[in-house]
């Protein structure tokens, strides 16, 4: 009942600030803002200046995509050389050394792609400096590249015969400073009156009720959790994530922080229907996120609360914090995989397997149930073309969207966009369930240890972070191929977007006629939803069932893995 409750104040918290957030990131970003907030109007004036950038210069696709991919090459860089240099830097209380390059490779690379996959314990690798200089900060940046790319794509809906898509730095710079910096500084304030921890100290000798001794760590934890939640990023502070009790210490702090997580993205949908003006769009759209989101919190729910034969108890509480318990870790590893965010308050191993499976499907669609932000409702944006698309192939007639034709040339993008980061998670566990150093990092063997494989591509190719913590990918193997696939995973979404962007904004629109298909009805939101499933199915079923679908049912017949 408790549970209950508790999930509904969840839902209708996020139905009644979502609207007023919405209206909020729409009155910022909308063009030829001239309103400037006080303070922070000054300071993007001041930092205009000193980069030597022209606010009011607007660029093409093509100028916007190189822009964006420079700027996010360069941090890549500055990431993994001071990770690689930490050890002779200062804020290093701990005296660790240079992160191995491998590893600072993939660390690198996954907070620059808002992935945050973590294959080290921060407390006992990163130090002060590159936890808040390199990581929070990459935090910030990867947010609003993501954010940046989606105002992109909107203009391209709703401008008509342009040529131009907006200004990368201005879209990027407002939504640090607007959006992200002032609702971060408040929820950290929040987090540290809850007791999450944020100094400067040396990490503390204790002595334990059995009189040994226990190293508790320190550090500015409270600043980056605020961003990782906020940002969809996810990365932890320390090795236990949202579990540690200095980054999660009370239940007010988990609800807040699960949904900090939905906020934003599920806040760009209601703008989105703004921008296009059509309120009623813009809530069938969330529908249907909402829907994917609820019916697999549904099932994780009922799968957690059947009887385990294996480990004769129900709920199974092995993997999850006592504080936190059973229903509160499913109601976090649902939203957390259905946005690129990846946090988590339990090991997503220890989850029932069809619940774990419940976690990989979230990734494997592309995490667009609202999705990181930005990049979700651009995932999601490919999707309502591709139905678009195929509901005009049915009825015989060029298929519009917003007043404008979508063609072959938008449609070879789209494509790319949903089945690149399905081919990057078929073919990285293809290759790793192959190669005997690969398979030696398995913690398990049978369909489990298939779910490992398969769930930590498909949470790289998601941009998602979160792991089902039985696989050690702490190797060169994973390290760098986890790595390469976030970064093409990253740019097979953001650069389509902006593609299909350039190509649409060139379009004249077209006035609505008898035979355009209206996708602000139900009808629209069930053909959405059908073709999300149909995707998914051709294309993850067979693995899905080699894995936790079959682990389901021979754990009902009391096998273990």
């Amino acid at each position: 009942m408790e549970s209950m409750l508790q999930l509904g104040v969840f839902i209708l918290l996020l139905l009644v600030t979502v609207p007023l957030l919405g209206r909020y990131m729409a009155a910022i970003f909308k063009d030829n803002q001239s309103r400037k907030i006080p303070l922070l109007g000054s300071l993007e004036e001041w930092l205009y200046r000193i980069c030597g950038i022209n606010p009011t210069q607007e660029m093409d696709w093509v100028s916007y995509a190189k822009a964006m991919v420079c700027f996010n090459l360069i941090g890549l860089l500055v990431l993994f050389l001071l990770q690689l240099l930490q050890g002779w830097l200062p804020l290093n209380p701990q005296h660790f050394p240079g992160v191995e390059p491998a590893l600072a490779f993939n660390a690198a690379i996954s907070f620059t792609t808002n992935t945050n996959w973590q294959s080290y314990g921060g407390e006992n690798t990163m130090s002060y400096l590159t936890q808040m200089s390199g990581f929070a900060v990459q935090n910030f940046f990867s947010a609003a590249t993501g954010n940046a790319v989606l105002l992109a794509f909107i203009r391209g809906i709703t401008r008509k015969t342009s040529e131009t898509l907006g200004n990368f730095w201005v879209d990027f710079t407002r939504t640090i400073l607007y959006l992200l910096l002032p609702i971060c500084i408040i929820f950290s304030i929040f987090l540290v009156s809850q007791g999450v921890i944020q100094n400067f100290n040396s990490y503390v000798e204790a002595k334990t009720f059995s009189n040994s001794s226990q190293t508790i760590p320190m550090g500015p934890a409270a600043s980056q959790i605020a961003i990782k939640q906020l940002g969809t990023n996810g990365g932890g502070f320390f090795n236990a994530n949202s579990a540690h009790p200095f980054e999660n210490p009370t239940p007010l702090s988990n609800f807040f922080e699960n949904f900090a997580i939905f906020w934003i993205p599920a806040a760009a949908v209601y703008m989105y229907g703004l921008f296009v003006k059509s309120k009623r769009e813009a809530w069938i759209i969330f529908s249907v996120m909402f829907t994917l989101w609820l019916g697999g919190l549904a099932v994780s729910l009922a799968s957690e609360h059947t009887f385990n034969p294996v480990l004769e108890v129900n709920p199974v509480m092995e993997g999850k914090e006592t504080r936190i318990g059973s229903d509160n870790s499913i109601l976090w590893a649902v939203t957390t995989t259905g946005t690129s965010n990846g946090s988590v308050n339990s090991m997503h191993s220890s989850l029932s397997p069809l619940a774990g499976g419940i976690a990989m499907f979230n990734l494997m669609i592309g995490e667009v149930i609202f999705g990181g932000i930005g990049v979700g409702m651009c995932g999601m944006l490919m999707f309502v073309l591709l139905t678009v698309f195929l509901a005009g192939l049915m009825v015989g007639r060029t298929p519009e969207y917003q007043g404008k034709k979508i063609e072959k040339n938008e449609m070879r993008w789209v494509m790319l966009a949903i089945l690149a980061p399905c081919a990057l998670i078929l073919l990285g566990s293809g290759l790793a369930v192959i190669l005997p150093n690969a398979l030696e990092s398995l913690g398990n063997t049978g369909p489990h240890g298939l779910s490992e494989i398969l769930y930590a591509f498909s949470s790289a190719a998601g941009n998602n972070g979160s792991a089902f913590a039985g696989l050690n990918a702490n190797t060169y193997f994973y390290n760098i191929a986890l790595g390469c696939i976030m970064l093409l995973a990253r740019l097979a979404i953001l650069i389509p977007s902006l593609a299909v962007a350039g190509s649409l904004v060139e379009k004249k629109t077209i006035t609505p006629s008898l035979g355009t298909f209206a996708t602000n009805s139900v009808l629209f939101g069930v053909l959405l939803l059908s073709v999300i499933f149909i995707v998914a199915a051709l294309t993850f079923f067979p693995a899905l069932s080699l894995g936790p679908i079959i682990e389901q049912i021979l754990m009902l017949d009391g096998q273990k893995f």
